[in-house]
């Protein structure tokens, strides 16, 4: 941007540039050596109003990470140079960096790959096959402020009281943001134990349960939540990692309302059945009160 303005002694202009009083765009580092999908999010990306820095190697991803002081940073695992791990090892050793975000995008989905992730500081981390533009978006304005896509409509969770009971941190962290973003009050368990505890002074609308859980089971969650004349009606999705048909029929046998297999859904997939789950709870008529 520039100011012209007139000199003291005649009518000639004198060219100001004020570039620094411009609202500066927030800066996304993406360290990713797969070209395709590196034009396809940059294009998304600057679209939505941010600067985009696009590098394929590990060490310049580094490199720009201590030099510009990216807002966040989309970063691949296998990278040349340094793979991804290594930078996030060096940027974690660095105090100056350390309130910098940063989203995972590979083509790992290997649990022991997104916890030493979690581990190494990540947010988020997402997986390649099952990317969408939008969700990569809208996770980067979850952590910068910018308008999120659920937000530009009526949030489909509003007010919903969710209890999921999981002992992945990972997940249950990036699962935290989701139904925040949708609106939803949420109850945290890492353990059975703890859900039955939640459960005794509180009634949730739905219930999200992990089958794979230190202590008691989930088999035996959902068996004592199902006793409990309180929860009859409420939903409880399985979210497991579990996906033989025995276990499935099982957690239909005891109750549950849904199953998903963790590694064939992502959130979005996980809010839209919960959002199901509810409307079609809400659809069902309460019973007559008896005389």
């Amino acid at each position: 941007m520039y100011l012209f303005l007139p000199t003291a002694k005649n009518e000639c202009y004198t060219v100001l540039t004020v570039d620094v009083y411009m609202t500066k765009k927030k800066r996304i580092l993406f360290i990713d050596d797969d070209k395709l999908l590196g034009d396809v999010l940059t294009r998304k990306i600057e679209k939505e109003g941010y600067e985009v820095i696009l590098v394929t190697d590990g060490a310049e991803g580094l490199h720009h990470i201590s030099s510009d002081k990216p807002d966040l940073v989309l970063l691949d695992i296998l990278l040349p140079t340094m793979n991804g791990y290594e930078v996030l090892e060096a940027k974690q050793k660095d105090p100056t960096l350390t309130n910098i975000p940063i989203i995972i995008i590979s083509d790992s989905g290997q649990p022991v790959d997104m916890e030493r992730a979690r581990i190494l500081g990540v947010k988020d981390y997402l997986i390649k096959a099952r990317l969408d533009p939008q969700e990569v978006m809208n996770k980067i304005n979850s952590y910068l402020g910018g308008p999120e896509a659920s937000d530009k409509g009526v949030k489909r969770l509003a007010g919903q009281k969710i209890l999921w009971v999981e002992d992945d941190q990972f997940l249950s962290s990036i699962l935290a943001v989701k139904l925040s973003h949708e609106g939803s009050v949420g109850l945290y368990a890492k353990n059975g134990e703890e859900a039955l505890e939640i459960l005794g002074r509180e009634t949730p609308d739905i219930i999200l349960l992990d089958l794979l859980l230190p202590g008691m089971t989930g088999f035996e969650v959902l068996q004592a939540i199902r006793t409990n004349s309180k929860m009859t009606n409420v939903p409880i999705i399985v979210l497991s990692n579990l996906g033989q048909k025995e276990d499935m029929e099982k957690t239909k046998e005891l109750g549950a309302t849904k199953y998903l297999i963790k590694a064939e859904h992502d959130l979005d997939d996980i809010v839209n059945e919960v959002a199901k789950a509810l409307a079609d709870r809400a659809a069902v008529p309460s019973p007559a009160p008896t005389a």
